[in-house]
């Protein structure tokens, strides 16, 4: 039987210390979105292991957080689809984490996500990273579609009255794919943390049954 996504709620980001503790165990959207070949699980790893440059933020990411309860409130308005900071595991693989920035049940009983963006760029298409970041929040909550709504800023000024949206599919194969390289990122963690951990009282945090 297939559980409801409910059922599935591991932490929300309002709490954000124990949120930012439940996504450090298991591999988020963010983490999926850059994999985008077998050759980029190393620096994901070495990342996630808090080696490598990291990235704490930047104005970018600020102007985006700030504008994203904005342009979710529209989200609410127009599409019916409300805000989300709750933290999922997929049904089966519990390391297998995502954060939609909304959710909500259609008509005919099938969820559907919202996934919000703030660019300097106009978009023709949703870049591939985050093509990959939507593909997997599908998977791990079992939704169909994914509402892509996007603000264009200039110097942190929105352009245009409203944002920009589009509707992605779900689509198994490219999810099929992004399922065996986040298993295979678990893999290279879980060598490189039990080969640490062989020295140390607690346990590897990947090795999760």
């Amino acid at each position: 039987m297939t559980s409801s996504h409910l059922d599935r709620l591991v932490a929300d980001s309002s709490d954000r210390v124990a949120w930012l503790r439940a996504r450090s165990r298991g591999i988020t959207a963010t983490d999926v979105a850059r994999l985008s070949s077998a050759k980029s699980i190393d620096a994901v790893a070495t990342e996630k292991l808090g080696g490598g440059p990291g990235f704490s933020g930047n104005a970018y990411t600020d102007h985006g957080r700030a504008r994203e309860p904005e342009i979710a409130r529209w989200v609410a308005a127009t599409h019916g689809i409300s805000p989300s900071s709750a933290l999922f595991h997929a049904e089966i693989e519990k390391r297998h984490l995502a954060t939609p920035d909304g959710l909500a049940v259609s008509t005919s009983g099938a969820l559907v996500l919202a996934e919000i963006k703030t660019t300097t760029k106009p978009w023709s298409s949703v870049p591939r990273n985050y093509l990959r970041q939507i593909w997997w929040q599908q998977y791990v909550l079992g939704a169909e579609r994914t509402l892509v709504v996007w603000e264009q800023h200039a110097n942190f000024v929105p352009v245009g009255e409203e944002p920009m949206c589009r509707w992605i599919d779900r689509d198994e194969k490219q999810i099929n794919q992004l399922v065996g390289l986040a298993n295979n990122l678990i893999d290279e963690l879980h060598r490189r943390t039990t080969r640490v951990s062989r020295y140390l009282v607690h346990d590897d945090p990947y090795d999760i049954p």
